[in-house]
């Protein structure tokens, strides 16, 4: 991985001291596309200032997130509390690329996000982790024993269920056709 231009980050940083929430907006989506270690530093810084546009914070959640650095970790938890969605949303899944164990708990806590987007991204990232491979899925409905057919219901008791007819295997079916004698009316005076 080579070194970003210096002189284009810098010049990324200096457009985050822009008034232009649309050119704060860009430029973090330009230290995020650079790189290097300055850009990590100045995302961070970002993505903890509770007094930036929302939209820019939420941004620099996800360059973090394609960073791909571990240093980010902390700060990524700490914007799960942010009032944006966006800003949470962008955390959680770039949580889910970089958290490792540290982030597990905070994901596990955001499942129960009020927005389903956020929910979601939370499972999923903690999919990516890993995460459910050894431990149970919160979203899955628990199950004690596997069903013989999963994708047929088993009942419990026959005699709840009225129609249905026990099957004897220990005997064979009978599987001859009916002959035209079983088919014949049964005689008049065998009718009263």
């Amino acid at each position: 991985m080579t070194d970003p231009d210096p002189k284009a980050v810098k010049q990324a940083i200096s457009e985050l001291r822009d008034t232009s929430k649309e050119r704060r907006r860009t430029a973090v989506m330009k230290l995020g596309m650079l790189g290097g270690e300055e850009a990590l530093r100045t995302l961070m810084m970002v993505l903890q200032n509770r007094s930036e546009d929302i939209i820019v914070r939420g941004r620099a959640a996800m360059m973090l997130g394609k960073l791909g650095d571990e240093r980010a970790v902390d700060t990524l938890i700490d914007a799960l509390d942010s009032g944006g969605f966006q800003t949470r949303l962008n955390a959680t899944e770039a949580l889910g690329k970089i958290g490792g164990t540290r982030a597990v708990k905070a994901l596990l806590r955001m499942l129960d996000e009020d927005h389903d987007k956020v929910g979601l991204a939370a499972h999923d990232a903690l999919e990516n982790l890993g995460y459910f491979e050894n431990h149970e899925d919160p979203t899955q409905p628990k199950r004690d024993k596997p069903a013989a057919h999963a994708d047929v219901a088993q009942p419990e008791n026959n005699a709840a269920q009225p129609n249905i007819i026990p099957i004897n295997n220990d005997k064979p079916a009978d599987t001859t056709p009916p002959s035209n004698s079983d088919m014949q009316p049964a005689p008049e005076n065998a009718r009263k």
